[in-house]
């Protein structure tokens, strides 16, 4: 896989390229050349200038000065000619490049952990995908053939401020050396980290955008604003605070700059006048002076083009530093040599694993044996750990310390395709694509025929779902199509699991968005679902654990408790606090609905 190495910078945005980087690296020549040749002109404008002086009033005894119109004409055209041949070179060549970044980073997300995406907002990762490899794209197709441009131009610029008059020539050169003077102030000390600050700025905000969207329907209900997401107020405040605030350090150097880089007939007009009673030839040192003046606006430019040069320089550099952050983070490490699980149990060894930038441990010294055919429960307080060693066993992550084993053998030995095979995992927050019912349950079995599907959705108790949709199972779910309640999307959900028919199945709350009608209708699902399969429940609901051959208590990720509900009664622990609490609860939901 193609890596950019930060110390390269720009340099590795060619890493993409291919073939195509010989496009731009035309494109940058021909636009130094227009540059370059857009110089020209002037020269042939001075020299119609000096020929109409040295004929005065006789303007038709000039010579050549239709020819020097024409030529600068001509010149004038092939630097526009020779610019636009090379954007369409630059542009050409952005395009791929941009494409390929993306290709790049999707196929190294695909290989990451699952676990990585628990950790970052959808908004935050098309971010750094999409935004950065398009600012990249902007940056090859436009702004880098115009930092040549703007590279070259100084060189061409220097000889010929110096052709003519050197003393003029400083002159216009000073308001340029002031002019870089205040643009490094606007690039160093408070405002050096500025492109990384901005970013992430945008990012953070980009993100919550993203969330404060998704949860609309929520805001709508309670008849709540903005303020009731503070993350995304939050994070707008800040972005506000961080331009409002690079804004005002930027005032005093901008309008220097501004001033200087277009002040030169200020330098120029007093000077001029002390020196021209200096000279032998005032005609001549007049006519270098009008030169030097016309030719001051496109130093000013050159100037300006620099200015935004560096800023999107920095601007491209920084894409890239983030599309690195995520080329960085290391896929799953695959076996060289796979090996196939014996059996569908689970055996947890002295597993530690503790999540990237958490002081203590999610899992401390966990283990736990479940056989084939078992089902066993997971309870406990929110952060107990559950989840986190629910995760582990289709290897969202992998656990620092110990070892997770399918059928006698490590996780870590079997490879992914087997893994995904072996574990059908039922999420608390069921996701649905914006696509059909059937295609949708096809994600867990694309060779599934219809009457397979069918008979999933029949198993998983869900025909009064396909019923009353217009279209069956062929209708579409989410935009422009039909929505479904909590409960009905983890129906669905089970069936889908149903259809993969995994030895190893992972039930994560399967309950939590239910009505009473709808758990009902899934607790008849489990049946079809967990019939000869390894089954691992999480569940806050202790009436959907009570059946379960062993039940684990965890607390401060370790396993305080373990047995089965009677036993764990019996124990007069936590689990028994845990099922009287539980019960209270119930108790008090009938007495309100009476």
């Amino acid at each position: 896989m193609n890596q950019i190495n930060s110390k390269q910078k720009l340099s590795g945005l060619f890493s993409y390229a291919g073939p195509y980087k010989v496009l731009t690296i035309t494109g940058c020549i021909l636009s130094g050349i227009s540059s370059v040749l857009s110089l020209i002109p002037y020269l042939c404008l001075y020299r119609i200038i000096r020929g109409l002086f040295q004929t005065y009033p006789h303007y038709y005894d000039a010579k050549n000065i239709i020819f020097y119109g024409w030529l600068s004409v001509a010149f004038a055209a092939g630097s526009l000619i020779l610019y636009f041949i090379g954007l369409l070179c630059t542009h050409f060549a952005a395009f791929r490049i941009s494409k390929n970044m993306k290709k790049v980073a999707i196929s190294h997300i695909v290989t990451l952990p699952l676990g990585y995406f628990s950790n970052r907002s959808s908004g935050q990762l098309r971010k750094i995908i999409n935004d950065n490899a398009d600012m990249t794209e902007t940056f090859l197709a436009h702004q880098l053939p115009d930092t040549v441009g703007a590279l070259v131009l100084p060189v061409a610029i220097l000889i010929m401020l110096f052709s003519f008059d050197a003393r003029l020539g400083v002159l216009c050169l000073l308001p340029m050396m002031i002019g870089v003077a205040f643009l490094s102030c606007m690039f160093v000390g408070k405002n050096s980290g500025f492109m990384k600050t901005y970013m992430d700025a945008l990012e953070e905000m980009n993100g919550q955008a993203v969330e404060y969207i998704r949860g609309m329907p929520v805001v709508k209900v309670f008849g709540q604003s903005i303020y009731s997401f503070k993350n995304f107020y939050n994070s707008i405040l800040k972005y506000k605070e961080f331009a409002c605030n690079y804004a005002l350090n930027c005032r005093i150097p901008m309008v220097g700059f501004t001033i200087a880089i277009n002040g030169a007939p200020f330098f120029l007009i007093p000077f001029a006048i002390l020196l021209l009673g200096k000279t032998g030839n005032s005609v001549a040192f007049f006519l270098d002076f009008l030169f030097y003046a016309l030719f001051s606006p496109v130093c000013a430019s050159m100037m300006t083009r620099i200015m935004y040069a560096a800023e999107t320089s920095m601007q491209a550099q920084s894409a890239l530093d983030r599309l690195q952050e995520v080329l960085n983070e290391n896929p799953l490490l695959q076996p060289e040599n796979p090996k196939k699980p014996q059996d569908a149990s689970i055996d947890f060894e002295d597993v530690t694993f503790t999540y990237p930038g958490a002081k203590e441990p999610a899992l401390n010294h966990v283990s736990f044996h479940v056989s084939p055919g078992q089902t066993i429960a997971l309870v406990g307080a929110s952060g107990g750990g559950k989840t986190t060693a629910a995760s582990l066993i289709p290897r969202f992550f992998d656990p620092q310390k110990g070892a997770v084993k399918i059928g006698g053998i490590n996780v870590k030995e079997i490879s992914e395709k087997d893994l995904m095979t072996q574990v059908a995992f039922v999420f608390q927050d069921t996701h649905l694509f914006k696509e059909s019912v059937l295609d949708n349950l096809k994600i867990a079995k694309p060779t599934a025929s219809r009457e397979q599907v069918e008979t999933a959705i029949h198993t998983a108790r869900c025909d009064d779902i396909i019923e009353k949709l217009p279209l069956g199972l062929d209708t579409v779910i989410g935009e422009k199509g039909v929505y479904l309640s909590g409960g009905e999307k983890q129906r669905l959900a089970l069936a889908r699991a149903i259809l993969k028919d995994a030895p190893i199945v992972i039930l994560d709350e399967a309950t939590a968005f239910a009505d009473s009608e709808n758990e009902a209708a899934i607790q008849k699902a489990f049946e079809g679902l967990t019939q000869n399969k390894t089954v691992i429940m999480i569940a806050h609901r202790l009436s959907t654990v009570q059946n379960a051959n062993c039940i684990f208590v965890l607390e401060d990720g370790q396993i305080k408790e373990q047995g089965t509900h009677t036993q764990l009664l019996e124990q007069h622990g936590i689990y028994t606090t845990m099922w009287q609490d539980y019960q209270s609860s119930v108790s008090w939901k009938i007495k309100k609905e009476a």
